[in-house]
């Protein structure tokens, strides 16, 4: 299980990110004392994203992945946020598409990870 990825953001792109991020599912859960006004923690099934605040923030290369309750409502209601969602080639039978978040990372989409079934989570944590 991962339990945490940690992406750069800048301070202006908190609330949307947040709202971005509620659309996948994730809830902001309270950070420890010691980094709070540095970082804000969101969290689903107990994998979290911590958003770290950055005044230089740039976009990763890489990407994540998350495997999203209701798949077609979750790129509906993106779309309807504004966001560009690009459809990917399915693989392993699942639908899968990217996303940038507010901040320009990369995420993948999909409705179910490999050796899931159609309909399933196919992992506890969903990333």
């Amino acid at each position: 299980m991962i339990q945490h990825v940690a992406r750069e953001i800048t301070a202006e792109t908190l609330n949307s990110c947040v709202d971005f991020y509620a659309i996948l599912g994730f809830a902001p859960v309270p950070v420890p004392d010691g980094i709070a006004g540095r970082a804000a923690w969101l969290e689903r099934a107990g994998t979290q994203i911590h958003l770290l605040f950055a005044a230089d923030a740039q976009p990763e290369r890489g990407h994540i992945a998350v495997v999203v309750d209701g798949y077609d409502e979750t790129v509906s209601a993106l779309r309807a946020a504004g966001h560009e969602v690009e459809p990917r080639r399915a693989h392993w039978g699942s639908p899968r598409a990217c996303v940038r978040d507010p901040a320009g990372h990369l995420v993948e989409m999909m409705a179910f990870a490999p050796g899931g079934a159609p309909g399933a989570a196919g992992g506890a944590a969903g990333l």
